[in-house]
């Protein structure tokens, strides 16, 4: 029987497993007529969007771009020799396209730094963002957020070797990594003075730096250092448990209500997609979450 567990302690578990999503034919929004997407879900032909110049653009072009991480098993993860991308959030992406009128031949993925997903956004790099990517409120003043879809925490990945952090109450004179410009790294300044840090633009550069001995622990979405940990758990170990709550959202062109109103939407009435989603990437592990609402500012 699968047990039902708290948002955080299902986030932090699930990443474990690094699955795909595979086919199904739940519908998203829109009408869906045409042939089913790679995932749980349909591409809607007949899309009634307007006011969006977002949307507009993608129409135009006959693609969208989407801004990813490819470095976080279970979420966001290339293949570096099949080619293929996985997880979570990558098929959270490809559902808001196929909601669109966007098949998966039609997407054009780009990989963006944590610290660059605003610049990307604003500068029309990418049509939106999903990502790991945490809804707040400075990001707000640059960009729009549709959701949350997912809910974490923040964590620390170690050496399997070092007893000496097993909290974040051990972290004082210690190095911590995170990601250039993230909001773990921002809390970490903020919150733990004692505590000196280091940054690179990726995760995964931090946890080669954790295996150098450059740094002293790693610290990301809990999620996240999970599936580190799993690829090599005579080496790495999650330490700990979440000491923050971050809301994962769709980043968007700042203003462009149109669009993350249609995917808040999607979220709103897709449940059965999201759930087919989850159920076949992180919920794999076994557990069951609910859904979380959306923050229809």
């Amino acid at each position: 029987m699968r047990k039902k567990l708290s948002l955080l302690a299902t986030a932090a578990t699930a990443a474990l497993l690094l699955a795909g999503c595979s086919g199904g034919d739940t519908a998203g929004t829109g009408t869906s007529d045409a042939p089913a997407a790679t995932g749980p879900f349909a591409v809607a032909s007949d899309v009634s969007l307007t006011g969006s110049p977002t949307y507009d653009a993608m129409k135009s072009a006959d693609k969208v771009v989407i801004g990813v991480k490819e470095d976080q098993p279970g979420l966001g993860f290339l293949d570096a020799t099949t080619g293929e991308r996985s997880g979570f959030d990558i098929e959270i992406a490809e559902w808001v396209a196929a909601s669109l009128g966007f098949a998966k031949d039609k997407i054009e993925y780009k990989a963006i730094p944590s610290a660059n997903r605003e610049s990307a956004i604003v500068n029309g790099d990418i049509d939106y963002y999903v990502g790991t990517y945490s809804i707040t409120d400075k990001r707000k003043e640059q960009i729009d957020f549709a959701g949350p879809y997912f809910i974490t925490g923040q964590g620390l990945l170690v050496a399997a070797d070092d007893d000496s952090i097993k909290s974040e109450n051990d972290l004082a004179g210690k190095t911590v990594c995170s990601a250039t410009g993230s909001t773990p790294l921002q809390n970490i300044v903020a919150n733990f003075p004692d505590t000196k840090t280091n940054s690179f633009d990726t995760y995964s550069q931090c946890v080669e730096a954790l295996k150098d001995g450059q740094t002293d622990a790693v610290t990301t979405d809990q999620a996240i250092l999970l599936g580190y940990a799993s690829q090599d758990p005579d080496n790495l170990k999650v330490v700990g448990e979440p000491f923050s709550v971050e809301n994962y959202g769709v980043g968007l062109p700042k203003g462009d209500d149109a669009l993350r109103g249609f995917i808040n939407d999607m979220f709103t009435n897709g449940n059965d997609s999201w759930q087919a989603i989850y159920d076949e990437t992180l919920g794999q592990s076994g557990t069951v979450v609910e859904q979380p609402k959306v923050d229809a500012y």
